[in-house]
Formats: C-alpha cells, sequence, structure tokens
C-alpha cells in the first residue's frame, strides 16, 4: 500500500484496483502434490530469506503428509495465498489438548488481503485440525508483527503469551 503522502491520484487508483481485485471470487482448496512449486513460489514471498530447496522439502511434506497440510487461495484460477498447518504433539503455548492443530504459515498477496482470503485458507486449516481429532488450535507470530497479531485477534485467536528465544554455541 501506497503511503498518506502519496499523491491523490496514486492513492485513488491502488483503491480502485483493490475494488477490482476484492470483486474476484476467491477459491479456496487443499493443495496436492502436484502444487508444490506454487506453494512454494507463495512460502518464499513470505520467508525470503529462505532457501529455495530447503523451503520446498518443507512446502512438500505440507502437501503430502497426513499429520500436515497446505491450503491454496486463488482468484480466477491464479493462487494468491497459502497457509500451511500440521498437527502438534509436542507442548503447544496456550493449549491444553494434544495434538493441537497449529499454523505454520499464511500469506496472502497484497493486492487480495481484506477480502476474505486469509481467513478462509485459516479456516480451511482449523476445519481440517478440527477432522484430525484436535479441539485446539494455535499459532505464532514474531513480536514486531503487528499486522499479524491484528489477523490473528481479528480471527479468534487470543494472545497467549510472548517470549523472547535465546541460543548460544557450544565451544
Amino acid at each position: 500500500p501506497l503511503k498518506k503522502g502519496a499523491p491523490a491520484f496514486l492513492l485513488a487508483k491502488e483503491r480502485m484496483e483493490r475494488q477490482s481485485m476484492m470483486k474476484k471470487e476467491i477459491t479456496l482448496r487443499q493443495a496436492t502434490p502436484r502444487d508444490t512449486d506454487t506453494v512454494t513460489d507463495l512460502a518464499l514471498l513470505l520467508w525470503p530469506g529462505h532457501g529455495r530447496e530447503a523451503l520446498r522439502q518443507e512446502m512438500e511434506a505440507f502437501c503430502t503428509r497426513e499429520d500436515a497440510a497446505a491450503f491454496l487461495a486463488s482468484a480466477d484460477d491464479v493462487p494468491v495465498g497459502f497457509a500451511a498447518c500440521a498437527l502438534r504433539w509436542e507442548y503447544v503455548e496456550g493449549t491444553e489438548q494434544s495434538p493441537a492443530g497449529y499454523l505454520e504459515g499464511i500469506f496472502v498477496a497484497a493486492a487480495f488481503r481484506r477480502c476474505g482470503a486469509a481467513a478462509g485458507v485459516l479456516r480451511r486449516c482449523e476445519a481440517w485440525a478440527k477432522e484430525k481429532g484436535c479441539a485446539e488450535f494455535a499459532s505464532d507470530c514474531e513480536l514486531e508483527n503487528e499486522e499479524s497479531r491484528l489477523f490473528h485477534a481479528a480471527c479468534g485467536f487470543s494472545e497467549v503469551c510472548r517470549t523472547i528465544n535465546f541460543a548460544k554455541r557450544l565451544a
């Protein structure tokens, strides 16, 4: 999105483009192994610091394993977002039961945000987790990612803790 000081015609153009995008029907579906490259391309937009091949292996697991899933959001058959989820058997902050469904990542292209695509793929993840026997669903985001925090809150998540993780090399 453009900043407040941008020329009015650019703001108007952006608003018109967003309204045009919002009129497109968003379709949702579970990703299959054939979608691995598509999910990887979208995941690279979410995690640009990751190497493609390593990320592709991770995304392939979401497209093939029984304890994980990926869902795609498309507009006019063009993928515009994804969500990846998995069952977590170890302790998950804020949950009381195991396994818990866990949102491992979610991304929607900027032009398709605020039109239901992200909430749609999240609902598909939650339904998948429920079908797998989960009574709880959890997620996380970086402390400084206010957009993600607000998205989670708007989707019914409750903030359960804030952490800072530490690591050191052992000599």
